[in-house]
């Protein structure tokens, strides 16, 4: 137990090679690197735990949580007070920062920053470079460089990763991922303490969509069984219509669900507020040329660079509207041909074995063009002007998405309109939400499994054939931390280190939304497969998190980001498909005439345009408690910055005085 009452766990574990020694005996030398890493490590007041693993030597790192709240007040982290106010954490004052919904003082992310700050931040701080040696290799430590950045240059040290709660994991795991009984319901708050702010706002929305889904799904499921009699012709527009106020209402809820989490988690409760008059104070203050006693820094009168500025700026557009320009001319000329060429080659192909045969030779080829599409995007926006790794992880999701839309959804319009052949397009949009979806699920749950027992078979074997291995024979990973190890990371499959695993999660629920939406009027029980789909998805997806995979490096965020502009779009996209479907269907049955129907159906792609940009508006997007304490809170910042400011300008002029 620390100081504040909590426990102090094992949460870091830093990875090295297994020396190369000759004998189990012969003594390690004073200035061996890993030798002088663990002794550096304890002098930074950590507390390290050491051992020799099968396939690597592993140092396991906990810190008191003193250690901690002084690493916290060095990266000047913001912390909700009591007073409802965001405000730079002091170790000093830990008593008025308020805690974490499990109790503790920091968050997981919070955490997580600190340990990196410790870690990284031990520097040789003498006045010479100092010699190294790791088995017959020998690294120069030179002078202000840090001494872990340096370790993993040099290959002495492999990996640094978070470790699992074993505690805490297997009571997520009995409550939550093995629990099929309660359907959606979820313990986020115990996610967020575990995972942090991204992955529980992912499955908390996950569950939500998911719960309002049963509307849908019962709607759809109503038009195939009952019999309207003569007012049959109504029953897809009325479902139409309804499937797009479901979901303008079902996300300004979720926006409000999620500002309510934010408040709940205290996260960016008042700290936007204060930034904005913040900014305001410095800017004002330059003018007075006096010292922020805040930020300890010197404001100078000297005027702004207003045109380099400008061209910074404009520049960067150019740079963003030329790479997005790059995107769409290779869906254009490279992937839209392709889509077309399978969509018409399946179209004409009369054998169901060939059409098969062609759709599997289709998804292995598309699989492989985007995921060369996806690195390419990444490419890009490494050297676009974005503000921050948010801006330009959403930037990447725009130009990935544009390359799934075109994949996932060009066949099905080419069905719909080309052609008119409704039973051919049900047929794919069975075969592709079930289908596809059935086997991204065992595919994403299989391979880390496989992954794993490869990585630990080739471990074991070859400490199996060690020849200096005298127990060769009953050699088996004996801790936690080694299956760790061996297990693989929570990342995106186009390899981008702006994204984690969230980035395919987030995708496969786009792509979903936007075939269930979009074809609607096609096949309106579709939405009950999503349903099915989605249920055991949370189950399977907080599996792979707690079993399959290693602890994931927590993520600032705490919003869906861009992919709520994505989801937007594809309401926006609904309606069009959905009006156009409705065109085709009334006048290819021959139930109305198509003068009438067509503007019918035009007038109500007219409405629900309007419900989809009016109503949004309908529903606030914050619940009224948490803009009442936000409005409170901004004035409390305010009179707060205006004290500080007012103190500043008399301290200045008391000088110019004297």
């Amino acid at each position: 137990m620390n100081g504040m009452g909590e426990d102090t766990g094992f949460e870091v574990v830093i990875v090295v090679p297994r020396r190369r020694r000759k004998e189990e005996g012969d003594e390690i030398e004073k200035n061996d690197c890993v030798e002088f890493l663990v002794r550096e490590l304890k002098k930074a007041g950590l507390i390290v735990e050491r051992f020799r693993g099968v396939p690597a030597e592993f140092l396991k790192v906990a810190a008191p949580m003193i250690i901690l709240g002084h690493a916290a007040a060095e990266l000047q982290l913001k912390k909700l007070t009591y007073i409802g106010m965001e405000l730079q954490f002091e170790w000093d004052m830990v008593e008025a920062f308020v805690k974490q919904p499990d109790g503790s003082l920091f968050s997981w992310y919070e955490r997580y920053s600190c340990f990196r700050h410790l870690l990284y931040g031990i520097v040789n701080k003498t006045d010479s470079n100092i010699a190294l040696k790791y088995d017959d290799k020998e690294v120069n430590y030179e002078k202000n460089k840090s001494l872990l950045k340096m370790l993993e240059i040099e290959g002495v040290v492999k990996q640094v990763f978070p470790l699992h709660d074993e505690a805490k994991r297997k009571q997520l795991l009995r409550k939550w991922a093995l629990n099929w009984l309660d359907f959606t319901w979820q313990p986020i708050d115990e996610i967020y303490s575990y995972f942090g702010s991204k992955i529980a706002s992912y499955f908390s929305f996950l569950g939500m969509y998911t719960r309002w889904l049963f509307f849908p799904a019962a709607f759809g499921l109503a038009t195939q069984l009952v019999d309207f009699g003569r007012m049959q012709f109504l029953v897809l527009p009325s479902f139409f219509v309804f499937v797009i106020s479901w979901a303008v209402f079902f996300f300004q809820f979720w926006k409000r669900k999620n500002s309510a989490l934010l408040a709940r988690w205290g996260i960016n409760y008042s700290l936007n507020d204060c930034k904005e008059m913040a900014s305001d104070v410095n800017e004002f203050a330059n003018e007075f040329n006096y010292v922020d006693p805040v930020k300890n820094k010197f404001y100078s009168s000297r005027p702004i660079e207003k045109m380099s500025i400008q061209a910074d700026e404009w520049c960067g557009i150019l740079r963003k509207v030329k790479n997005n320009a790059i995107v769409v001319f290779g869906i254009i000329c490279l992937q839209l041909p392709f889509e077309l060429a399978y969509a018409h080659l399946y179209n004409i192909t009369q054998i169901e074995v060939l059409r098969y045969l062609l759709t599997a030779a289709y998804l292995i080829a598309i699989q492989y063009y985007t995921r060369i599409g996806g690195k390419v995007a990444v490419s890009l926006i490494k050297c676009e002007n974005n503000q921050g790794e948010d801006s330009s992880a959403a930037s990447l999701v725009y130009k990935v998405f544009g390359l799934y839309f075109m994949q996932s959804y060009i066949g099905l319009f080419y069905h719909a309109v080309v052609y008119r052949n409704l039973a051919t397009l049900r047929k794919l949009l069975i075969q592709r939400l079930i289908v596809s979806q059935v086997l991204e699920n065992l595919i994403e749950n299989s391979i880390p499994y496989v992954t794993y027992n490869y990585k630990k078979y080739m471990a074991l074997h070859k400490k199996k054939y060690d020849v200096g291995s005298p127990m060769a024979k009953n050699v088996r990973l004996s801790t936690r931390v080694e299956k760790e190890y061996l297990k693989p990371s929570y990342s995106a499959s186009i390899g981008a280190n702006l994204e984690d695993g969230l980035f395919d999660d987030y995708l496969e629920l786009a792509l979903q939304f936007g075939m269930i939406m979009m074809f609607a009027c096609a096949f309106p029980p579709i939405f009950c497969f999503a349903t099915l789909n989605n249920l055991t998805e949370i189950r399977a997806d907080a599996l792979k998190l707690l079993a399959m995979l290693r602890r994931p490096v927590p993520r600032a965020s705490a919003t869906i980001g861009a992919w709520l502009n994505i989801f937007q779009f594809l309401i926006v996209m609904a309606i069009c498909t959905n009006s156009l479907l409705l065109i085709c269907l009334y006048d290819q049955e021959g139930k109305w005439r198509i003068e009438p129907g067509l503007a019918a159906i035009l007038l109500i792609e007219h409405i629900l345009l309007f419900v989809k940009f009016g109503f949004s508006k309908f529903v606030p997007e914050e619940p009224a408690w948490v803009r009442v304490n936000r409005l409170r809170n901004r004035a409390q910042a305010r009179d707060l910055y205006s004290k500080q400011l007012l103190r500043s300008i008399t301290k200045k002029l008391e000088h110019k005085g004297d």
